[in-house]
């Protein structure tokens, strides 16, 4: 430890496992590795900003949407126009209306009436110099109408230049022609045989262009588009996935507050595009209602009239029956009338009159849907419901059987196609007559009902006579006749007002208009952050994977808290050329690093013997532990202190060349008896310290160090001198120095900065923490550090008062830093 500062270390039980584990990750060093390579952030953000700027100029589509809200009426009469405002008995509620509407906006048969009305399988578009724009049709100067009836390649950019006078060159593309072309008249794929491409001519307005895999003309946009555009491009799409793009793009919400309006919402690459889309669909969808309606309604006034018609003869007959039996019979003053229950019967016998005229009305709405007969359908207010879930299962059933007809003519019977539609078919029939059942359930149910409580009100008129019995049935049969003469009546005034006031049910609060809508997407500003950010990533990873890869101890703190062993000191950089730093430059900082090493050997072992044996280790070669030992042994052998040093690694000799010491007799050849100790003991330029070098490498380098005459030339040396500084082999490639800390006072272990790796650490932190090795201490060598102070001496410069503080240059931010203090330091 290093007295003074708050970071201390004890020895402790800390389980064997703990011992010597570093950290998995250091974000002090992580961040420090961040701000070291700020410059590769620097170049990465310069490059994501300008590719993002890039994306958003030439690249990014824009994603326009429009809206158009509308208003859905309550006075909706006809079966293909349900009302909201009537809900069936049976649970049939909610807002009909809307989700009638909505599945008519969505539907595949009212999208595909607009593809081939607008031709919206027909795509424009232009190109710059990077960036394709889409266009709306009246956007382009010229249409492109094609041959129908001649196939057609699709996904075939075709590209018009004009040329003044109302004439374009057709330029095709340079390949990709196609032999599977696509039929608009039949909606499918057929092949054709090889054919050779068609070069590229100029045309004028109204001229077809004619090609094996393609046919059109162009037709004058009537109205003058406001840009002018340098080339269009078109290309085609088949019907179906045109219809599959437009519903993937239309949304439909109902307002909060009134579910009777609807917001409906277009979505594309051009503005223009989605207003007039908008525009067009709710128009075609009021048009069409409108004609139903009055289809309907007048199917139902007809079905009306005609049963009117026969109910009136029933009527009339019912009428001479019970006239006749008034005056010949002389029934018509039966005495003690219990007129209560004939009152409840007849009421009863009215509501099941009605009933079963609904269900009549529901009848011939099923076998119209049986027989496809769908010109002939009455409105389901005939029937006395109204059920838009209903309705729009049947409308899109008569739009199957009529795509079904079309299909018959181009596939057979057992393809894939009609199989598909047979499917549907069959999905919708289900649908209407799930339905229809529900309704049927429920009328029956009530007619039930209804003759259970006649049955119990005619018990009260069994004790009537025959005559008078047969009079009350005849007025019976009577009153029913006329209830229900009088509920059709009612219905068929009723339609006949619709039809008077017949109008459409969709009224458009605000139509779709262009009036500079900002995009909705994409989120250029998102993506550029995006990319941006992925681009910064990378050197993060880099950096990060560098940090987990990096095993080597870097950190000070760290180290004292994985080893728990006391830090004698830590020493900086040695910017000499050779290992003699304390005597070349003794006002170093380094210097003052070596002095505090001394002074704090003495917390390990106290100062009460006469002489002591340091031992100097390292866990491998180029630690520094031959450069410790000598500046050790130099400040030592300066502070008036006889001191011995030691190059006990005789498998690595060093410390002869720093001292311009011959090693041709050393400790090798002392210990193998060739010569004597006075031989192998060289002065230095410190008169108080002496250095026996390594001398030549001795074949058996373990044995001679272990051996007994070892052991005894440091008991002779420790008569001699005060300090004895060993520098011993590393203890990471062989156990030597193990054995000789059993006779030192003092164990010194080198780590060098960035360079000893964490795991080697292991085994010296688990020996001394199982008390195998005792006195034991760390230096930290060769730290360096930029913010001008630091852990210890050694490393710190910039107060004027070591060598190096003559070249000594402040950091920015520690300039910063110091301008900002004295800022808030003055009074």
């Amino acid at each position: 430890m290093i007295p003074g500062k708050e970071t201390t270390v004890q020895k402790t039980n800390s389980p064997k496992e703990k011992d010597g584990s570093f950290e998995l990750f250091d974000i002090e060093h992580f961040s420090r590795r961040i701000l070291k390579n700020w410059y590769w952030f620097a170049l990465m953000l310069l490059i994501g900003y300008c590719i993002s700027w890039l994306y958003g100029k030439y690249y990014a589509q824009n994603i326009y949407a429009s809206n158009l809200s509308l208003s859905v009426s309550n006075n909706t009469s006809s079966y293909f126009t349900p009302n909201q405002s009537i809900n069936f008995i049976w649970g049939q509620g909610g807002n009909q209306d809307g989700i009638y509407l909505k599945k008519m906006l969505l539907s595949r048969s009212h999208n595909e009436f607009l593809v081939k009305e607008l031709d919206l399988f027909v795509n424009y578009s232009t190109k710059g110099s990077i960036k394709s724009t889409y266009l709306d049709k009246d956007d382009s100067p010229v249409f492109m109408q094609i041959d129908k009836k001649h196939l057609q390649q699709l996904d075939y950019p075709i590209t018009f230049i004009p040329k003044g006078g109302n004439t374009y060159e057709v330029i095709l593309p340079e390949k990709d022609e196609s032999t599977h072309l696509y039929s608009y008249e039949a909606e499918g794929f057929q092949n054709i045989s090889s054919y050779k491409k068609t070069a590229n001519k100029v045309i004028k307005v109204g001229e077809w262009f004619t090609s094996p895999n393609i046919k059109f003309r162009l037709l004058q946009n009537p109205t003058t588009p406001v840009i002018k555009l340098d080339n269009i491009i078109v290309n085609l799409k088949s019907v179906n996935q045109s219809v599959n793009e437009i519903v993937s793009t239309i949304g439909v919400e109902f307002d909060k507050e009134i579910n009777s309006i609807m917001i409906i919402t277009k979505t594309g690459f051009n503005l223009n595009g989605t207003v007039n889309f908008l525009n067009k669909s709710v128009s075609e969808l009021q048009k069409k209602r409108m004609l139903d309606k009055m289809t309907v309604d007048k199917n139902t006034e007809t079905y009306l009239q005609d049963n009117l018609t026969g109910v009136r003869k029933k009527l009339d007959s019912s009428a001479t029956v019970l006239n006749y039996l008034k005056t010949s019979e002389k029934l018509y003053d039966i005495k003690d009338r219990d007129e209560k229950s004939l009152l409840k019967i007849k009421e009863l016998e009215a509501k099941k009159a009605d009933l079963t005229s609904k269900i009549n009305s529901l009848n011939l709405i099923k076998n119209t849907i049986e027989t496809q007969n769908f010109d002939k359908m009455i409105s389901t207010n005939a029937a006395g419901f109204e059920d838009g879930m209903f309705s729009a299962s049947v409308t899109e059933l008569k739009a199957l059987y009529l795509k079904r007809r079309e299909m018959a003519t181009i596939y057979t019977p057992n393809s894939e196609p009609m199989k598909e539609i047979n499917r549907l078919i069959n999905d919708a029939k289900l649908s209407s007559s799930n339905s229809l059942g529900a309704y049927y359930a429920g009328f029956n149910t009530e007619i039930n009902k209804i003759n259970q409580q006649v049955s119990e009100a005619n018990a009260d008129l069994d004790a009537y006579p025959e005559k008078e019995r047969k009079y009350l049935d005849a007025e019976r049969g009577y009153n029913m006749i006329e209830a229900t003469y009088n509920s059709l009546l009612g219905r068929q005034n009723e339609t006949k007002m619709r039809m008077a006031t017949n109008q459409s049910d969709i009224s458009v609060i605000d139509p779709a208009k262009n009036v500079g809508q900002s995009p909705i997407g994409p989120n250029v500003k998102g993506t550029k952050l995006l990319i941006i950010g992925g681009l910064l990533l990378i050197p993060l990873l880099f950096i990060l994977i560098g940090e987990l890869l990096d095993n080597k101890v870097r950190n000070i703190k760290e180290l004292l808290s994985a080893t728990k062993i006391p830090l004698l000191g830590v020493v900086g950089n040695n910017s000499n050329d050779n290992m003699l730093t304390v005597l070349d430059q003794p006002k170093s900082s380094v210097s003052e690093a070596f002095r505090g090493i001394r002074a704090n050997m003495r917390f390990l072992s106290g100062e009460n013997e006469k002489s002591k044996v340091v031992l100097i280790t390292s866990s491998i070669g180029g630690e520094g532990k031959t450069y410790v030992s000598i500046n050790l042994a130099s400040v030592l052998g300066l502070s008036d202190k006889k001191t011995i040093l030691l190059g006990m690694d005789l498998r690595k000799p060093k410390i002869f060349g720093d001292f311009k010491i011959d090693n041709k007799y050393g400790i090798s050849n002392y210990l193998t008896g060739e010569v004597s100790i006075d031989q192998i003991i060289n002065k230095t330029r410190i008169p108080n310290l002496d250095v026996a070098t390594s001398g030549p490498i001795p074949p058996n380098p373990s044995e001679l160090l272990m051996s007994k005459k070892n052991i005894q030339f440091l008991q002779e040396l420790k008569e001699i001198y005060d300090f004895i500084i060993i520098d011993s082999p590393p203890v990471g490639l062989v156990a030597d120095s193990y054995e000789l800390m059993k006779y030192s006072d003092t164990n010194i272990y080198v780590v060098r900065h960035e360079y000893t790796e964490k795991y080697m650490l292991k085994m010296i932190t688990e020996k001394y923490h199982n008390n195998e090795i005792e006195n034991l201490g760390l230096v930290y060598n060769d730290y360096v550090i930029k913010q001008g102070y630091g852990y210890g001496y050694g490393y710190g410069y910039g107060y004027g008062y070591f060598d190096e503080d003559k070249n000594y240059k402040e950091p920015l931010l520690i300039k910063i830093r110091n301008k900002v203090q004295s800022i808030f330091n003055k009074k």
